[in-house]
């Protein structure tokens, strides 16, 4: 065969096959909300990253503390933060990457996409990803605002925020508090953001997330027993009103207009 036909009939062999991989759909976006169908477009809104420390290379890392274990002594004592870090978060990182080691394609994916898009995760680790994964995001955000030079009230687009929102401060501040107290069980007290762009408090079981409802977590305590109990028992109420003395409200602050930044954009 001459050379000049052969290399025509590589050239189009080539073409051939760049269109028809052209048009095989790609594997669904998990940063499309779980409830679009595979074939709608993904939101045109641009996600914020608010879990901070996501993956490294393939698999989610333990994020360390921003801050001494016994920073926070007086407040949230040293064995319960070395407890709740290093053995409990410690835990649901392992988890999740064990599950997710099962399904190669999901590795970079990020921990916020899994829990937006959970259905659309393979179902014999839908679970294990929804817990474990809710409990690394949750924790992660947990150790980032709160701080050892906490200030008691918000300052900044938050402080301003939840003013026009809930009346001042104080109301707020009952409001979230008793969002923890009847957290019936474990769970989680939380300030959302609503795709609507509303502040909202609400709480969750377990470790479920407000990703899986497409909200976004501004800043959420814990009300497992084991963030509280060596030092509190059962006293629930007095660790929801000695949090508000390490809450960092910059980090909050920081949190709250990265959502905006996206929703406005």
């Amino acid at each position: 065969m001459p050379i000049k036909k052969f290399s025509w009939l590589v050239a189009s062999i080539l073409l051939v096959m760049s269109l028809l991989w052209a048009s095989f759909p790609a594997y669904p976006s998990l940063a499309t909300p779980a409830s679009q169908s595979a074939n709608a477009p993904s939101s045109t809104v641009p996600e914020p990253r608010l879990v901070a420390q996501a993956q490294l290379e393939d698999e989610f890392v333990l994020p360390p503390l921003p801050y001494a274990y016994d920073a926070l002594n007086a407040y949230i004592d040293t064995q319960t933060m070395t407890l709740h870090h290093d053995k409990h978060h410690a835990g649901y990182v392992n988890n999740l990457n064990a599950a997710i080691a099962q399904h190669p394609e999901l590795k970079g994916v990020s921990v916020e996409d899994l829990l937006r898009d959970l259905e659309r995760v393979p179902e014999d680790i839908r679970t294990t990803v929804r817990k474990n994964g809710g409990g690394h995001a949750n924790h992660t955000m947990f150790w980032e605002i709160m701080t050892p030079n906490g200030q008691r009230e918000p300052t900044g687009a938050i402080a301003t925020a939840i003013d026009d929102t809930f009346g001042d401060f104080e109301t707020f501040q009952q409001a979230f508090n008793t969002a923890g107290k009847s957290q019936f069980g474990s769970g989680w007290a939380w300030l959302i953001m609503t795709q609507a762009g509303t502040l909202e408090v609400t709480h969750t079981a377990n470790q479920d997330s407000p990703f899986l409802d497409g909200n976004y977590p501004i800043m959420g305590n814990d009300v497992w027993e084991h963030a509280y109990y060596l030092k509190y028992q059962n006293r629930r109420g007095e660790y929801l009103d000695a949090w508000w003395n390490v809450v960092d409200w910059e980090a909050v602050n920081n949190r709250f207009e990265a959502v905006m930044d996206a929703l406005e954009s």
